[in-house]
């Protein structure tokens, strides 16, 4: 159940004309026109980007809101990957503040408009996450997080993070849900690319997105450049979005754990491999692809050996 912050209830009856979103869609079906539903009440336009879907979803958005002034799509003959779909949703988009938001993510009332004042506060900042739910109602991992440098992955990796509670800052984990949820806006390292807003001024000056990711790990590379430029990135606790993990990936999990692990490495190399001693980025690197053979593995298993299948 999405949780409503009350104060926010106005701001749905008129709709911010300056916010324009930007979905990347690729086979979310039914739960794409929910997000458009969610979405359009709130903002001044909504752009579409599908990624050739294998499914009718864009089809039935067209037939229920292909009549909407608000609503643009843009229907790609292939899989650009997600980096490259958002730039071309952002370049249609007219609104100072841009929010990047997965198809499969379910705006609370009032929450996009939530995320710009925050961004409104502060002329620092330059893009803003809100509160990620499960549809169980708890916060699910990576809304708000440190940066997972290689020594912090590798903490995690060798579940080192039992020792945190004694040297909190050398075996810290990443992940911050499973702290104490902030009453107000706080700056952080980084947030999700499943709802990330971003104001135009800043993406002017920074960049768009790297379109060398095709798909994970190009939200924390955004993350790392904007502070790098000297940019906030804020976590409002107030606007709260709930996400339907994983509905745009379940068709093919093994091509989407590749690009995972592969955008992993780019990172890793992009933003490490001058600050760590190159023995620690060969193992994390070691790390990444056992990880990416283990899972491949269970998936493969699961596929060809179901616990269903008819004896």
């Amino acid at each position: 159940m999405l949780t409503t912050d009350p104060s926010a209830l106005k701001e749905v009856n008129t709709p911010a004309l300056d916010i324009s979103v930007v979905i990347v869609n690729y086979s979310a079906g039914p739960l794409l026109l929910e997000c458009l539903k969610r979405c359009l009440p709130q903002v001044g336009q909504v752009v579409v980007v599908d990624n050739a879907s294998s499914e009718c979803g864009i089809d039935l958005l067209e037939s229920h809101f292909g009549g909407s002034l608000q609503l643009q799509v843009i229907r790609n003959r292939s899989n650009l990957g997600f980096a490259a779909a958002c730039n071309q949703g952002a370049n249609l988009c007219k609104g100072d503040y841009i929010l990047f938001l997965n198809p499969d993510c379910m705006a609370a009332v009032g929450s996009i408009g939530l995320l710009r004042s925050a961004l409104l506060s502060e002329s620092s900042a330059g893009m803003a996450g809100g509160l990620i739910l499960g549809p169980d109602g708890r916060e699910q991992a990576g809304g708000r997080r440190y940066v997972p440098t290689p020594w912090r992955s590798l903490v995690r990796a060798l579940r080192l993070e039992a020792l945190e509670h004694r040297w909190p800052k050398l075996f810290q984990n990443f992940n911050l849900y499973k702290q104490y949820l902030p009453e107000k806006t706080v700056s952080l390292e980084a947030i999700s690319g499943a709802c990330t807003m971003i104001k135009r001024e800043a993406m002017e000056d920074v960049g768009t997105w790297d379109e060398g990711y095709f798909l994970h790990c190009e939200d924390l590379d955004m993350c790392m450049r904007y502070k790098q430029k000297g940019w906030l990135i804020l976590f409002v606790p107030k606007a709260s979005f709930t996400h339907y993990r994983g509905a745009c990936s379940r068709s093919r999990p093994i091509f989407v754990e590749w690009h995972k692990h592969k955008g992993m490495m780019r990172f890793y190399r992009k933003f490490f491999r001058h600050q760590y001693p190159g023995a620690l980025i060969l193992l994390v690197g070691l790390g990444v692809w056992l990880r990416f053979v283990t899972i491949a593995g269970m998936i493969s298993i699961k596929f060809f050996f179901p616990k269903d299948r008819p004896k």
